[in-house]
């Protein structure tokens, strides 16, 4: 029962979120085989963190299912945990099984903690607008004139792009942070220095850190348990069994990864 509501959740995250583009999709692909469909009437409007929503909800969902956390009775709590402001439009994704015990605990208001949430806002903020913002318009400006602009300056304007993104994600995680320890909450970690990883593996361990570890607990790990349950034979296509799970689950949420970020075909094939 508990993974058919979960199902539902994925189903409402995939027509608010993806209605328009798979239908529009649709429309351009009979085009061009020669069916000239009318043009959809139909555009849903997003709902305000939608996506951070479903993901809060599901994994509350899940771990019920597996006995790792107790429902809460108190509908406030649960509502509380699943659309706590600070995170539910860039995240992190702080899963209910570690909020909604500290939701439900009694908090006092604590000056070091709070002191400490406020710096981290102040520095969130001056990364999100003082860096971001303004690498931004120097960005946008060199790839709008990418005919023009030599080898050297679309370099610069990969690296620029590289800080930027960094810095607008990274800047909204600690404001959120922030905002939570004013309250008594304390969130994840979201990002650890990514660009200083060693190697790409590395990489995505460390940046949006609650991110890549929802879709590995929630994605990866029972999708690659689920087909190493169905694979009886030592090699599939002439690739390892091991090789071939590993291979056919990274395939799967790498392109779930991409669909999530946005409904747009530049994401869809990102990887």
């Amino acid at each position: 029962m508990v993974y058919c509501w979960a199902d539902h959740k994925y189903w409402i995250l995939g027509i608010f979120k993806y209605f328009n583009f798979f239908i529009n999709s649709f429309i351009d692909l009979a085009a061009v085989i020669g069916y000239d469909l009318p043009e959809s009437t139909t555009k849903i409007i997003l709902p305000l963190g939608i996506s951070f929503y479903t993901f809060l909800s599901v994994s509350y969902l899940i771990e019920i299912y597996r006995k790792n956390l107790k429902a809460d009775r108190n509908i406030f709590h649960v509502l509380l945990t699943l659309g706590f402001f600070p995170i539910i439009l860039a995240g992190p994704i702080q899963r209910p099984i570690s909020l909604l015990p500290q939701i439900s605990a009694r908090r006092e208001f604590n000056y070091n903690q709070a002191v400490d949430g406020l710096r981290q806002i102040l520095w969130g903020l001056f990364v999100k607008v003082v860096v971001a913002d303004n690498l931004a318009v120097e960005v946008d400006n060199i790839f709008k004139n990418v005919t023009d602009a030599g080898g050297s300056t679309l370099f610069l304007g990969i690296v620029l792009y590289s800080v930027q993104i960094y810095a607008d994600f990274s800047g909204y995680s600690n404001m959120a942070i922030g905002a939570a320890k004013l309250f008594g909450i304390n969130l994840m970690r979201n990002f650890a220095y990514p660009y200083f990883a060693r190697d790409i593996t590395e990489f995505w361990k460390r940046w949006h850190i609650s991110l890549t570890t929802w879709f590995r607990d929630y994605i990866f790990l029972p999708l690659s348990f689920n087909i190493s349950w169905k694979i009886k034979t030592e090699k599939v296509l002439l690739i390892k069994s091991d090789h071939f799970i590993y291979i056919t689950a990274g395939i799967v949420v790498w392109f779930l990864t991409g669909l999530w970020h946005g409904a747009n075909y530049t994401f869809i094939i990102w990887d």
